[in-house]
């Protein structure tokens, strides 16, 4: 990752969800794993899960229980906690109104770090998280409420 924009997925009045575009990229993370498992039968009953726990966080918040960390205590990263286990979307939880959707895939190992495609995508989203909250510290974007201002327009560099 050099480049990242955040965009605006879906907005309640309680949480707003964004994803990312690396490096200059149209598509968001989030786009490319709903495109990349929207047909896909094998995890056709995650993924389906995931959208109706999107659409319940949405409603109720981006609240704890939704999620099971997965990166450092450092950091915000966490996937969506689903029965299964099988499929993962990645996210940060930046508040419990505010939701920073990824990409996964589908674990096929005991732990995201002994599969390239997982660990890469937990990488580049604690890189932003890095760089998220550095940008927050030297007050260029502040969190207020559901919305994180200062964005519009906004490319973080690596």
């Amino acid at each position: 990752m050099n480049t990242a924009e955040l965009k605006i997925v879906a907005q309640s009045d309680n949480v707003t969800l964004y994803s990312i575009c690396f490096d200059g990229a149209q598509e968001t993370e989030f786009d490319k794993f709903l495109e990349k498992f929207k047909d896909n039968a094998t995890v056709n009953h995650d993924f389906r899960t995931i959208l109706l726990a999107l659409e319940r966080i949405l409603g109720t918040g981006v609240l704890e229980r939704y999620f099971r960390l997965e990166g450092k205590t450092s950091d915000d990263l966490c996937a969506l906690a689903i029965d299964s286990h099988k499929l993962r979307l990645y996210c940060l939880r930046i508040s419990d109104q505010i939701l920073i959707a990824g990409n996964g895939g589908i674990k096929e190992t005991r732990t995201y770090q002994e599969s390239e495609e997982l660990s890469g995508y937990v990488m580049n989203l604690q890189q932003f998280d890095r760089i998220l909250k550095q940008a927050q510290a030297e007050g260029t974007i502040t969190i207020a409420e559901n919305v994180i201002q200062g964005i519009e327009g906004k490319v973080f560099e690596k």
